[in-house]
């Protein structure tokens, strides 16, 4: 679940980072670039024709859909409740929300998830790109499911 992401670049990087995981969807909400767009194409390399993808005009609703699918919902996020995203475990079937890089996700999108994990970071800055922050989380999954044979 992209929650209202400036640059359509990134969406496209997310867009071949849940390719090469083999991510079931991709849910774009408000502004966030979504297919067909140009700028998504030209990062996505074909990969936005690969990944089913949907529109929300909100990210609420698509969390609130989600959960009625049964999914458990995270957030990527430097919030005080975070819990470390190694320290976290991932269950099937799941949803992660990542937000806008200066805003992060809404207070109102945090309400309504399940739970909050972060990356530990260590410089001056406190973020990540979201498309790189997004690959080391999906990553982490895998690796996750995979130990335990899910």
């Amino acid at each position: 679940i992209l929650d209202n992401l400036r640059s359509a670049f990134n969406v496209g990087a997310i867009f071949r980072t849940s390719d090469a995981a083999r991510i079931a969807e991709i849910a774009a909400c408000g502004y966030t670039a979504h297919p067909p767009h140009l700028k998504l194409e030209k990062t996505a390399l074909g990969t936005d024709k690969l990944v089913k993808s949907s529109y929300f005009t909100s990210t609420v609703d698509a969390v609130r859909e989600m959960k009625q699918r049964g999914m458990t919902v995270v957030a990527l996020e430097t919030a005080e409740e975070a819990v470390n995203y190694t320290e976290f475990e991932f269950n099937k079937p799941l949803a992660v929300v990542v937000g806008n890089e200066a805003l992060g996700i809404s207070p109102e999108v945090l309400n309504e998830v399940d739970a909050a994990v972060q990356i530990p970071l260590y410089g001056y800055k406190n973020s990540l790109n979201v498309a790189s922050a997004y690959a080391v989380l999906v990553f982490e999954i895998i690796r996750q499911w995979n130990k335990k044979g899910v």
